[in-house]
């Protein structure tokens, strides 16, 4: 059996899921952001218990087919943009229509509906995000990161960035140093 859980976007939240199962005697077989595989069927108070215990660590168990869609597309972006090695060489939309199973535009059509904003712009959040960690890490130059995240120029990051954020990326890492400098000054 399925559960899909809201918020459930890193690698704390997974376990605080894993301890919530082990908690009620249930046992797993894939532990996913935002998904879990559960072995038994839940009874409705296990049911209960459960989406109680997850809201109070802020997690939400859903139970709406549309949310759940939403979440599945947000965590497959998420876990895609942050916690993979490589970013996928296809289109954004073929490869989240691919893994979703469903077509894109239906996807497209109800994210919108339901979040207020396009797929593409959460990817691009969530790339700028991506880029202000490669950053903050200091390993990367900016052409790197433009390579790494699959931007076409370190000038189409750049635009992006200063869009997003409203600072070019190159004072943004100034502001970095800054405040690490005042930081090492206390």
């Amino acid at each position: 059996m399925k559960l899909y859980i809201k918020y459930m976007v890193s690698l704390r939240c997974k376990l605080m899921v894993k301890q919530e199962l082990e908690r009620l005697g249930l046992h797993h077989t894939v532990l996913d952001l935002g998904m879990v595989e559960i072995l038994e069927n839940i009874s409705s108070k296990q049911h209960d218990q459960l989406k109680a215990n997850l809201l109070k660590s802020g997690l939400e168990l859903l139970d709406d087919k549309r949310t759940i869609l939403i979440e599945r597309i947000k965590n497959l972006i998420i876990e895609m943009i942050h916690y993979s090695d490589e970013l996928p060489n296809v289109n954004y939309s073929d490869y989240i229509s691919e893994k979703l199973g469903y077509d894109y535009t239906y996807l497209s059509n109800i994210f919108s509906e339901v979040k207020g904003t396009t797929i593409q712009q959460f990817i691009i959040l969530h790339k700028i995000e991506k880029v202000k960690e490669l950053m903050l890490y200091d390993e990367l130059n900016l052409t790197e990161i433009s390579y790494k995240l699959h931007y076409s120029s370190v000038a189409h990051l750049s635009n992006q960035f200063k869009k997003v954020t409203g600072l070019s990326p190159t004072f943004y890492k100034h502001l970095k140093e800054k405040r690490k400098i005042n930081l090492e000054n206390l």
